[in-house]
């Protein structure tokens, strides 16, 4: 499989580098294959009996020997060059490989003393591999030097760039499973390459590990002319370096040349941009690693070919404890490791397999960068005051609430401007979110073409947009996992691109709660803008609040969403989120013009609290208990809540009416079932255990039932929300299309107030003509009729 670009050639490791590293390479396997099959006789002091195998064989072979083939040589390089390097592991179910490298080096018992370098430790490594109340059989947060849950497919390479971005000093390997190749995330990772500035960023190296299979079939990247493949790496702004075979010796001696090679390219460039000033965007290094599939396993099984094919990519030898053939073709691939050379009498590895391990925290598993917390310096949040609009009293403004808050982001921006630790990150869409204040302070990271039309790109911005969102979220995601802080911005309906994303780091933070070695990290922020109510332009399909539903469905430690109602509230939730730590923050806020409810000291407040009763808004008395609850979540239904409310007073001053706004969601949970859930006397206070309760929220409606079905008052709720009908329209016809409009709710109110459907006919009748009133004057006016598009509160 060698070629004109394997930089191979014979000698390039001497006789006693070649020696330790293939001792250990077999150790790796080794312990590999061990973790799979074996609950009992580690080193194999007696014959293999079926007591000794696990009853339910659980894990991954196929790409486990070429992962340990890169941790052998990443070893070599790091230990060389004395090299600060973390390395990102992308096939999905690689955990025996890197299980088997941080036992080596020390760094798993490290974490976890009762695993030592012995015997005894051994048959504990084995023994909880994928095993009830032991680890995962993918890498996982339980694994040192890990930032990168292998679960799920498709997010290496955007995590190791987001790793890279503001660490010059840094090296981050990528391996990239032939199979994660073809999903669309890692497609669009490539791209990664302009965004990289080689002067304040580290330096990320792909290894395109091709061992030719998936779980069932070949891969796209393994079976197209290598010409083809180079031609795309290319395109994409790499140089492929090639090493491939099935020699063993002839593949030690590729590889270490191969990454020999790229880091003295890499060394190169970032001499060239940080020494010479050199600006033209370079093409850095890939390695393209041809191994067989379960590479060293058995090479036939039953009389059909394993090794090098779709077979080896489980569990090679299914049936060991049942029959005998299969079980002494495990102890004879066990045995094929020589571990007698590789470990003494008492289970420690031998001083030739540890040769090649650098030291300290230069150890992969150690890599403080793959525990965050370890770097994490607290973010320079500014004061508030300067940013926060002023009010002489409710329903001031207008104010675009997200403009107001790009002004406090250039100041964080501004803030962090000498250690470069945090970072916005947004499909393009920094400009229509209101957000481009933070171009005061910096610009779009760019290193690719510019012209002279293009506006704020700079080569060491730390603005980042991309047009994916996958792209957006993994980058943010490696920044973090790596002790930095950030926030991503993007429209409301699109972050359902990253559902999956979101609930895999959500996973991790939730894992890494319960192991105590592992740091605190910045929270993950989204900024969900252009949302549901104002996406009336773009119409039906920029129209969806359900990334909430999913969040919320997650882990109550983990996960927060906040609605603020108008700027000062989203100024004081945003300062909060930035500070928090371990959580993911989910925070819906409008763009468009709006009204501006609260001082900055009173969102400060209401924010403490979560959830509260807007006095100033209703008509209730003390002297008695309110007719009706208006509750309202969100900026738009807010607005038609206090339309509402307005309408009430006038209508029916003789109304008791309470107004409460929730910005904290999870307020309306149960404190068991969330760490911000009320308890119910709270909850009975502010909603009232016997009084209709008229909920206007921001999406869908069932949510809020879900979040409190559980109260005492809870047949008395009755929400509104979307419902799933938009369009390109007016603003206000969106809400009228949802039954969340004011006039709505007011009907609402006579329908449940005992006594008011008969009392208050005329005014049901009266909101129903103006519904009605509406739809002619938009389809004829193409606007909102002008008592909505004028009102204001007195």
């Amino acid at each position: 499989m060698r070629d004109a670009d394997t930089p191979a050639v014979p000698g390039h490791l001497d006789a006693t580098e070649l020696r330790t590293l293939d001792a250990h390479w077999r150790a790796a396997n080794y312990l590999s294959v061990g973790q799979i099959y074996l609950m009992a006789n580690p080193l194999l002091t007696e014959p293999l009996r079926p007591e000794h195998i696990k009853p339910r064989l659980l894990g991954h072979w196929g790409t486990t020997p070429g992962l340990n083939l890169v941790y052998t040589h990443l070893n070599r390089v790091i230990k060389a060059r004395d090299l600060d390097a973390l390395c990102v592991w992308g096939p999905g179910h690689g955990g025996p490989a890197v299980l088997a490298n941080t036992w080596l080096e020390g760094t798993y018992s490290d974490i976890r003393p009762e695993v030592g370098r012995d015997h005894a430790g051994m048959a504990k490594l084995f023994r909880q591999f994928s095993f009830p109340g032991g680890v995962p059989s993918h890498i996982a947060p339980e694994v040192p030097g890990s930032i990168h849950e292998g679960g799920e497919l498709g997010y290496s390479l955007a995590h190791a760039y987001g790793a890279a971005f503001d660490n010059p000093g840094l090296l981050v390997a990528c391996v990239v499973g032939d199979g994660e190749a073809e999903t669309g995330p890692l497609a669009a990772s490539w791209h990664s390459t302009k965004f990289l500035d080689p002067v304040y960023d580290g330096a990320v190296l792909p290894i395109l590990h091709l061992n030719g299979y998936k779980i069932a079939n070949p891969t796209v990247l393994a079976r197209i002319p290598q010409d083809e493949l180079d031609a795309l790496l290319r395109g994409y702004g790499h140089n492929p370096i090639h090493v491939g075979g099935d020699d063993p010796e002839t593949v030690h001696q590729a590889l270490a040349a191969a990454m020999d090679r790229s880091l003295d390219r890499i060394a190169d460039i970032q001499r060239r941009a940080r020494a010479e000033g050199e600006a033209d965007r370079p093409r850095w290094p890939v390695i393209v690693l041809r191994t067989p599939k379960g590479w060293t396993g058995p090479h036939d099984v039953d009389g059909q070919t394993v090794e090098g094919t779709w077979r080896a990519h489980q569990v090679p030898l299914s049936a060991v404890r049942e029959d005998r053939d299969h079980l002494h073709q495990l102890e004879d691939w066990l045995r094929s490791y020589r571990p007698d050379e590789l470990f003494d009498d008492a289970g420690r590895p031998r001083p030739e397999v540890l040769a090649c391990i650098p030291k300290g925290t230069r150890r992969l598993g150690a890599s403080p960068h793959a525990n965050g917390g370890l770097l994490l310096r607290d973010l320079p949040v500014p004061p508030l005051e300067p940013h926060a609009v002023h009010i002489d009293k409710p329903g001031g403004g207008p104010h675009e609430p997200t403009r107001v808050l790009g002004g406090f982001l250039e100041s964080v921006m501004e803030a962090t401007a000498e250690r470069r630790d945090f970072r916005v990150f947004g499909p393009d869409e920094t400009d229509s979110n209101r957000l481009d204040a933070l171009y005061e302070a910096t610009g779009r990271a760019w290193q690719a073409e510019t012209t002279a039309g293009d506006e704020h790109l700079a080569r060491h911005g730390r603005v980042m947009e991309v047009l994916s969102e996958h792209l957006c979220q993994g980058w943010l995601e490696g920044y973090l996992l790596t002790g930095r802080h950030g926030v991503f911005s993007s429209y409301e309906a699109f972050a359902h691109i990253v559902d999956s994303m979101a609930g895999q780091h959500i996973k991790w933070l939730r894992t890494t709660r319960r192991l105590p070695w592992r740091r605190s990290l910045a929270s993950l922020n989204y900024l969900l803008t252009s949302h549901v109510w104002r996406q009336d332009h773009n119409g039906f399909s920029h129209q969806d609040p359900g990334f909430i539903d999913h969040v919320l469905n997650k882990s109550p430690e983990v996960v927060r969403v906040y609605l603020p109602p108008d700027a000062n509230t989203l100024l004081a939730v945003a300062g909060q989120a930035l500070r928090s730590r371990d959580h993911v923050n989910v925070i819906v806020a409008g763009k468009q013009p709006c009204f501006d409810w609260l001082s900055l000291d009173d969102a400060r407040a209401h924010c403490a609290r979560g959830a509260g009763v807007w006095s100033w808004a209703g008509t209730e008395v003390s002297s008695r208990d309110p007719d009706v609850v208006l509750a309202c979540a969100g900026d738009v239904p807010t607005l038609e809540t206090l339309a509402a409310a307005d309408l009430l007073r006038r209508h029916l001053p003789e109304l008791a009416v309470r107004v409460v706004n929730v910005v904290d969601l999870a307020r309306l949970l149960p404190p068991g079932e969330h760490p911000h859930g009320m308890p119910d006397f709270e909850y009975d206070a502010l909603f009232t255990r016997d009084k209709p309760v008229i909920f206007a929220y921001h999406g869908y409606p069932w949510l809020i039932h879900r979040l409190s079905y559980r109260r005492a008052g809870h047949p008395n709720l009755h929400v509104r929300g979307y419902k799933d009908e938009g369009t390109t329209t007016t603003p206000f016809d969106m809400v009228v299309r949802n039954d969340l409009d004011r006039f709505r709710l007011v009907t609402d109110v006579v329908d449940r107030v005992p006594g008011l459907a008969v009392r208050a006919v005329a005014l049901r009748q009266a909101m129903a003509d103006v519904r009605a009133r509406h739809q002619e004057w938009v389809r004829e006016h193409g606007t909102d009729l002008p008592e909505v598009a004028e009102w204001g509160w007195a």
